[in-house]
């Protein structure tokens, strides 16, 4: 299966939910990624700016931060573990 964010063959893919679950988001759209770029998607972002301006597939891949990850992301080996680091508290 393919990462629709970095277009790696990984299994297994998870679910992310566009608009966050927490922002009503339960039965719109979803898009199938890796489990590096979900991680990375949820260490750089909260659930508001999610909601409201980071809510398709185009707008993750084109926003500067997401893009520099995805970039390296999409050379790493999808065979390995890809660490994500977490924002702090």
């Amino acid at each position: 299966m393919t990462c629709e964010l970095c277009e790696r063959e990984v299994e297994p893919l998870t679910v992310h939910h566009l608009i966050p679950r927490q922002k009503k988001g339960h039965h719109g759209p979803k898009i199938n990624i890796c489990s590096a770029c979900h991680k990375q998607i949820h260490t750089l972002y909260d659930n508001t700016r999610l909601a409201q301006e980071l809510n398709s597939l185009e707008k993750l891949k084109n926003e500067p931060q997401m893009h520099k990850f995805l970039c390296w992301v999409s050379k790493q080996d999808p065979n390995k573990r890809v660490k994500v680091h977490r924002r702090k508290a």
